[in-house]
């Protein structure tokens, strides 16, 4: 029996987490819980799932909450599905706590990488990627030792806009930039999705993961989602894992690994499945994918600086104070501003904010334009 803390327990990922531990209560209990404005929901998850009121919390915005129920004692493994930078404290509590972290939360390794990276080997904590891609590369490896790699292939769905030229990128709306075709994802990851973003925030961290250069990390686009990923070992050999979108499949691996969960979440009939088809991205229409190499090859603070610009411009994208376009602007303007160094979570904090007050100043000057 594992015990679990859900943080980020009424979002997509921590919904779908408790969907599996409800279906597998011999193997999984919820020890904790936090959450965000859902209070309701939040209260049905812990009656439900007994637990206490003291362990249930709806303060996914307060670093010492999240801090605090990763490193409790009742807890055995860490569920990080809180969005955004926000989810860096519950990381490096859980790790330096000894804790399994099956991490859904992808910003916290990209911007306190190197932090996250220390902490980690110091504290003895384990990282099992929740990421569909990530969870992928996590099994294909599984398959060779790190000295075999000859690289990784992230695959990418190519968003709502795969195949639009500028002048149908310069109008799309927030609506249009939220119609997934294969996943459904909160607005956040959604939004970067669209843009590729997520797909280059993707291999930042599929490099602090599994510790492998930038250069041996590659990225398809994959319309169909049921090839997650891929690994290319140095005989030529391609192991891939194979499943229809569901993130379920994921989530159990991450909080039930080394074993799998007898349950067939995402499972392919190959009669019906059709074909499967594979491109390059199209780098000039959707330039983030490129920012994001170029920040995490840059490293020290590059990559929280990327990282905090785009959660900035997400956000104002969203509230239609700038065009879905300008997202990459944003972001650009700020990473080419610098960063410095991040040698402890204060240098991220601080790396972070800059970023972040740089973006708003850059919003606030596309709009006066």
């Amino acid at each position: 029996m594992r015990r679990v803390a859900v943080l980020g327990s009424t979002g997509s990922v921590g919904t779908q987490a408790l969907d599996v531990i409800r279906r597998h209560p011999d193997d999984f209990s919820v020890a904790a819980l936090v959450a965000g404005a859902n209070k309701e929901l939040l209260a049905a998850q812990a009656s439900e799932f007994g637990v206490p009121a003291n362990r249930a919390r709806s303060g996914i915005d307060t670093p010492e909450v999240l801090s605090e129920f990763a490193a409790l004692d009742e807890v055995d493994v860490v569920l990080n599905a809180v969005v955004g930078f926000a989810g860096l404290p519950a990381t490096i509590s859980a790790l330096q706590s000894g804790k399994r972290l099956a991490l859904a939360n992808k910003e916290s390794l990209i911007a306190g990488g190197p932090v996250v990276r220390e902490v980690r080997t110091a504290g003895g904590g384990e990282i099992v990627p929740v990421d569909s891609e990530h969870s992928a590369i996590y099994q294909a490896l599984r398959s060779g030792q790190t000295r075999e790699v000859r690289k990784l292939v992230l695959t990418a769905s190519g968003g709502p806009f795969l195949g639009r030229d500028a002048n149908e990128l310069a109008v799309v709306s927030v609506a249009d930039a939220l119609k997934h075709p294969t996943w459904n994802m909160g607005a956040k990851i959604t939004i970067d999705s669209s843009t590729l973003m997520n797909k280059g925030l993707e291999v930042i961290e599929a490099h602090e993961l599994f510790d492998v250069d930038y250069d041996q990390i590659d990225v398809v686009v994959h319309p169909q989602s049921i090839v997650h990923s891929m690994v290319e070992f140095c005989d030529g050999s391609v192991i891939a894992q194979l499943s229809q979108p569901d993130m379920r499949l994921p989530i159990g691996l991450a909080l039930a690994a080394p074993d799998r969960l007898d349950e067939s979440f995402g499972a392919i009939d190959f009669t019906q499945l059709g074909s499967l088809t594979f491109e390059a991205p199209d780098r000039l229409g959707f330039p983030c994918l490129d920012l994001a190499y170029a920040a995490g090859r840059a490293g020290g603070g590059a990559p929280a600086a990327l990282s905090a610009a785009n959660e900035v411009a997400v956000a104002a994208f969203l509230a239609e104070k700038i065009s879905w376009a300008q997202i990459a602007e944003v972001n650009a303007i700020v990473v080419a501003a610098g960063a410095g160094n991040v040698r402890d979570v204060a240098d991220v904090l601080e790396v972070d904010q800059l970023a972040r007050n740089r973006a708003q100043e850059t919003i606030v000057q596309f709009g006066s334009i």
